[in-house]
């Protein structure tokens, strides 16, 4: 048949009109920009973005759309695309509509503390301080940690936190006096104190300022004023005795906080007694940290009795402190109480087995997502070791154990990877430094965490593992050897008090086998 024959078939022609141009999405864009930036009955309703805003958000709803309209016009090859280009459209009105509710981007946190610490003088002040005059800011929280204010500066900051109080909720002062002389950084702390009396906190951190009585009292204004306070950080602020009664007497309530936090300090047991009755007073307490201050036993027991009634306790650290075995027994029977433990940290407190054992026993009963455990230096043995095993079998959530600068020698080493072998799939790092540990105890526990996923460390430096040893655990974790801490300081013919020759557990050959009668077939939790 002729080609040119009125009778001939014509193919149909057809329009694609979807996907669109790179031009066409640059100038929806470019009106998306316009309509988030300029007037009109929706930025009227809502808030006008400033341009940058507003072209950063458009780019973002195009995008988004442009994605969704391609994944939808996959589903319908054949189509002529306008299904597309009408959900395309849809997508960018919703989306449009949703930055406009949103209103533009506030910040809300203002912070000096960048670069290295500064001596803040009058002149420096005034610039510095400047975002915080405009009437429009929405700061709520400020810190200014790590800029040392002198008088001058102070007095240029008085009248703007005095502006600002109705609306900051967190105020880090941390190290903010620092190199000051004393009668010059108390007067500093007293015209902050005063200037920011009646503002409703939920944080307030004074750390590293070496306050005393003296700068506790010199914030007796701000503290006495606080009925709301959820978080407070007196680190390394020379809490003494006195200072640590001060902190008791000044403030009103602490029927909300749930972060209590000193860390050294020269607290002392008296000064402790003062901090339990803080923590008496703070039911809904979560995390408590008092470490590194100087604590015995007599402020010990009066904290741990206090710690009883936080029964919302999720972390405790009591770290560095001159507890003993009478201590850790109190613990126990406090934490009896918390269910909700998820981070242990109780490292060098002169525990020895029994304390540290009525502690594990304590945690074995409670505590079912514990993820952080640690109680390195506190004089623990292989005695000890069936009760830690048994612990450390029942909390599949464990991320972190520390056991290092203990004496828990191969025997103890042996039960704690045996325990580690089965689940534990969160697990991260395992610390057992300084333990005595020889070749035996090295190989299984290196064999029990090397398979975790995303397991980071095994510390096993510092202990008495052959020259083969370190050889076979290094060929245990030849696929990943990051995540196997140095052996630098391993002593190959370390000698310990009891002369024990190096165990051997089945399938290990014919090396000397003195521990291998108690541990063939061994059970976790088994005692000895």
């Amino acid at each position: 048949m002729d080609a040119t024959s009125p009778n001939s078939q014509r193919r149909p022609f057809s329009i694609k009109l979807w996907p669109p141009s790179q031009s066409t999405r640059l100038m929806l864009v470019e009106r998306m920009t316009n309509n988030l930036s300029t007037p009109s009955i929706f930025t009227r309703k809502y808030e006008i973005l400033s341009k940058e805003e507003a072209n950063e958000n458009a780019k973002q709803i195009e995008n988004s759309a442009y994605a969704s309209a391609s994944e939808h016009y996959e589903k319908e090859p054949d189509g002529d695309g306008s299904s597309a280009v009408q959900l395309y459209a849809k997508e960018c009105c919703r989306l449009i509509l949703g930055v406009l509710k949103s209103g533009p981007k506030r910040e809300t946190s203002f912070n000096i503390c960048q670069g290295p610490r500064t001596f803040i003088e009058l002149e420096e002040a005034e610039e510095l301080l400047k975002p915080l005059k405009d009437s429009n800011n929405h700061y709520t929280r400020i810190r200014f940690s790590n800029g040392s204010f002198s008088v001058g500066a102070a007095r240029v900051a008085e009248p703007i936190l005095v502006s600002l109080k109705n609306q900051l909720r967190e105020l880090d002062l941390s190290d903010f006096i620092a190199g000051r002389p004393e009668e010059e950084a108390l007067e500093v702390m007293s015209i902050f104190s005063k200037a920011l009396e009646s503002c409703d906190l939920r944080s307030l951190d004074l750390s590293n300022n070496a306050l005393g009585e003296k700068g506790v009292r010199a914030f007796g204004s701000l503290l006495k004023s606080q009925n709301s306070l959820e978080e407070l950080y007196l680190i390394n602020d020379g809490i003494s005795e006195e200072a640590a009664r001060a902190v008791c007497e000044l403030l009103p309530s602490t029927e909300k906080l749930r972060v209590l936090q000193f860390h050294n300090n020269m607290t002392g047991d008296k000064g402790a007694v003062a901090i339990s009755e803080i923590v008496k007073r703070s039911p809904l307490l979560e995390d408590f940290r008092c470490s590194s201050s100087r604590v015995g036993s007599e402020g010990g027991i009066a904290l741990l009795n206090a710690l009883e009634m936080c029964t919302h306790l999720k972390k405790i650290d009591l770290t560095d402190n001159m507890f003993d075995v009478e201590a850790g027994i109190t613990l126990s029977k406090a934490l009896l109480n918390h269910k909700s433990l998820t981070e242990v940290y109780l490292s060098y407190l002169y525990l020895e087995d029994e304390g540290a054992v009525a502690i594990v026993n304590a945690l074995k009963e409670s505590a079912p997502s514990l993820e952080v455990l640690e109680l390195a230096g506190n004089d623990i043995t292989a005695e000890a070791a069936s009760a830690l095993a048994g612990l450390i079998s029942e909390k599949p959530l464990l991320k972190k154990l520390n056991l290092a600068g203990n004496e828990l020698k191969d025997e103890g080493a042996i039960k704690i990877g045996k325990a580690l072998e089965e689940g534990h799939d969160q697990l991260k790092e395992v610390d057992m430094n300084y333990n005595s540990i020889r070749r035996t105890g090295a190989k299984v526990l290196a064999q029990a965490v090397v398979r975790k996923p995303g397991f980071k460390l095994l510390n096993i430096n510092c202990n008495f593992i052959s020259d083969e040893g370190v050889e076979e655990v290094k060929k245990i974790f030849e696929n990943c050897p990051c995540a196997l801490g140095p052996l630098d300081e391993n002593d190959p013919e370390g000698d310990d008090d009891d002369n024990d020759q190096e165990p051997r557990v089945q399938g290990e050959g014919d090396e000397e086998h003195e521990l291998e009668s108690k541990l063939k077939n061994l059970e976790v939790g088994q005692e000895e």
